[in-house]
């Protein structure tokens, strides 16, 4: 008996997803809880697993967009995994090896038609046979079709290969002849001696098909690159967006996180990360400044009590913003463990929808590939996103003197629409100074 292999469902707004990796091959034998293949939806990967024992036949190949529903796959309780697994449908089947002696047969000459001339009488020599018809004869025949005077055949060919109709060009030649420089300069002379013909309008200018150039490679989107790509095009159409920058001084932080990071670990295994201070400090700021944790509904204001903080992960397939709930609520030790989980289960392809949905504001830490500034694009409904950036040893004046600092710039991109630059700006002031006082962020562990 066959059971279906369908595309399940994956989100309530999600129509259709990708086969992304086949894990099994066609016909081989699978078993209850076998992981079959991975699917990718515009926001996430799921994995299906195999729901019954026997044979797994492949009905949908690796790329190919599914609806939800649609049957991807089947697996045959009452059949045997074969040695050599049956190809796919619509893959081509290989063509048989030929023999080793056997060569390709000669092709038999096509029958003479039967011949229409009386036998010969004996004695007599035989008759000429008639010429056979040349490749010219449809042109000969062609250039008969017209009223004229007699025409040479190259003149007749010459009036077939430019569309010129020989009867009307005035022959130059002797008796009025038409010469085949005759037929060229009528095939030559410009429209205007041809009747005039009312004034047809422009034809709107049709770009040019896209041709790739030799070293161009094209490969498809995936739906995640896809979807991203929609997103920010939809946040820059939609939202006012604006980036204000600041930079905080990064000792007071670098001198707890070194003095305490080897006891945290050995405490809850896990590292202590500059991350989880500018979460903490970022919860700070946003109570300071609640319309940056807010988002546009329409024509009202959704003020968010809670404090659900995304993380963007970079992975192979696109960026990813994972969201820590409740952050507010959260030690340090919780956060940098919910961090490196989310981390985790993005490269690996296995964040859930639940992983991904909702989310009041966004931290985006580009230093971890060495950016030391950037404007970083809002990720809607989100009203605010912060970009950190690589900590630099810079020359800055303290206290009336230059002394060398670990210096971070801060961007914070928001939607001009809800936050004024004064709520910007007093963000921005807010993150610094608890960053630069990381005592007021209450750190223990």
């Amino acid at each position: 008996m066959k059971k279906n292999v369908v595309a399940p469902s994956v989100g309530e707004s999600i129509t259709e997803v990708s086969i992304l990796k086949w894990a099994k091959q066609n016909g081989e034998a699978v078993k209850n809880g076998d992981l079959l293949l991975e699917i990718e939806s515009d926001k996430a990967t799921v994995e299906i697993v195999a729901e019954s024992n026997g044979v797994l036949q492949i009905l949908k190949q690796e790329g190919d967009r599914i609806p939800i529903g649609e049957i991807i796959a089947t697996i045959d309780d009452s059949a045997t995994a074969s040695a050599t697994p049956p190809a796919p449908p619509g893959a081509k089947p290989p063509a048989p090896p030929a023999p080793p002696s056997a060569k390709a047969p000669t092709p038999p000459a096509p029958p003479s038609a039967p011949s229409m001339a009386p036998p010969p009488v004996p004695g007599a020599s035989a008759p000429t046979p008639p010429p056979m018809p040349t490749a010219s004869a449809p042109v000969a025949a062609a250039a008969h079709t017209t009223d004229g005077p007699t025409l040479s055949p190259a003149v007749r060919r010459a009036a077939v290969q430019h569309s010129v109709d020989a009867s009307q060009i005035h022959g130059t030649g002797k008796d009025g002849r038409v010469t085949k420089g005759d037929v060229l300069q009528a095939a030559s002379a410009p429209a205007a001696s041809a009747p005039s013909a009312a004034p047809r309008p422009a034809a709107a200018p049709v770009a040019a098909p896209k041709v790739d150039q030799p070293g161009d490679r094209r490969v498809p989107m995936s739906m995640l690159r896809q979807k991203i790509a929609e997103r920010l095009v939809h946040a820059q159409k939609t939202a006012a967006i604006l980036t204000t920058f600041n930079e905080v001084d990064m000792t007071a932080v670098m001198k707890m996180r070194s003095e305490h990071k080897e006891a945290f670990k050995a405490k809850h295994g896990v590292n202590l990360s500059f991350m989880s201070f500018f979460a903490k400090a970022t919860i700070a700021a946003l109570k300071e400044i609640p319309e940056v944790n807010a988002s546009i509904d329409g024509k009202d204001t959704v003020y968010h009590d809670y404090y659900d903080i995304g993380i963007a992960v970079g992975t192979d397939r696109g960026l990813v913003v994972p969201v820590v709930r409740g952050a507010d609520q959260m030690t340090f030790a919780d956060i940098e463990k919910k961090i490196g989980e989310l981390a985790l289960k993005g490269r690996n392809g296995k964040l859930s929808m639940a992983d991904l949905s909702g989310g009041t504001f966004t931290i985006s830490n580009g230093g971890t590939y060495g950016s030391l500034m950037s404007t970083p694009i809002l990720n809607p409904p989100q009203s605010g996103i912060l970009g950190m950036h690589k900590i630099m040893d810079r020359p800055m004046a303290v206290n009336g003197k230059v002394e060398i600092r670990p210096m971070m710039y801060l961007a914070l991109s928001y939607d001009h629409r809800l936050i004024d630059g004064k709520g910007a700006v007093t963000f921005l002031v807010t993150l610094k100074d608890h960053l630069e006082n990381p005592e007021k962020l209450g750190f223990n562990y």
